[in-house]
């Protein structure tokens, strides 16, 4: 899917070079080109969290397109000297594929969050582009054992994309595990807590804060016992990473 002239390596992972709207291209011409497109983003946290867990950094690295999400990474690598050209926000990706699936006809998977959250996502969606676009949904809370089953109906569903809401590891290792059970599936992505954003139990920033790269403090205001480890130190740790890559 991509190749060594667009992907730039920073802090032991991949990053694809492609701008927001480069990457929305190269999706649609896969998907109606019949490829099998598996897509993950990348902030400051989920490249910490790969330092210490090789199943998590195999999961991410096997993926066709890996975009930078945070603003962080794009920052890190304009200083390591390899620079992105912006931020690829999972949310807006995820969004932006809706519009476009209402236009061209495809179905959609929602799987991950609560019940309560997925069903409000089905619902926003189905009013807004009505019931077509809607291959089928189901929380994301069910056992290892639950996987295979859980992959057997997403792939019987006639879903062209899936979209998984579920936590870092979670989400990453599921779809590279269950890939080739997706096989039907033409494009699948994770993305993290886009439907509680989209379903209103969590406010997203500003636009001006998420061009600062200031939306991970946003989060932190509104839920700051359990953002605190994931942000504040993760977000060091993050910095003595891009410092030591620097100095080496």
């Amino acid at each position: 899917m991509t190749n060594n002239i667009t992907r730039r390596t920073l802090l032991g992972t991949d990053v694809d070079s492609f701008t927001f709207n480069q990457t929305v291209d190269i999706i649609i011409d896969g998907i109606n080109s019949g490829k099998n497109i598996h897509h993950v983003c990348v902030n400051a946290a989920k490249v910490v969290a790969m330092q210490t867990n090789p199943i998590l950094k195999k999961s991410v690295l096997n993926a066709d397109i890996i975009s930078p999400d945070g603003q962080s990474i794009v920052w890190a690598s304009k200083i390591l000297g390899k620079p992105l050209p912006e931020r690829v926000n999972g949310t807006n990706l995820m969004e932006k594929l809706i519009h476009v699936s209402y236009k061209q006809n495809l179905k959609i998977y929602f799987l991950g969050a609560t019940q309560e959250v997925v069903e409000k996502v089905v619902s926003r969606y189905r009013q807004e582009y009505g019931d077509k676009i809607i291959a089928g949904y189901r929380n994301g809370y069910f056992d290892k054992s639950e996987e295979a089953l859980v992959a057997k109906q997403i792939e019987s569903s006639g879903a062209n994309i899936l979209f998984v809401a579920m936590p870092t590891p979670i989400k990453e290792n599921f779809l590279f595990i269950n890939k080739k059970a997706l096989k039907s599936v033409e494009f699948i992505m994770g993305v993290g807590g886009s439907f509680d954003v989209v379903s209103g139990i969590t406010k997203r920033a500003p636009k001006w804060m998420q061009q600062c790269g200031l939306e991970w403090f946003f989060r932190l205001l509104q839920e700051p016992r359990r953002m605190f480890k994931r942000y504040l130190i993760g977000n060091t740790k993050f910095v003595l990473l891009v410092l030591k890559e620097l100095f080496k």
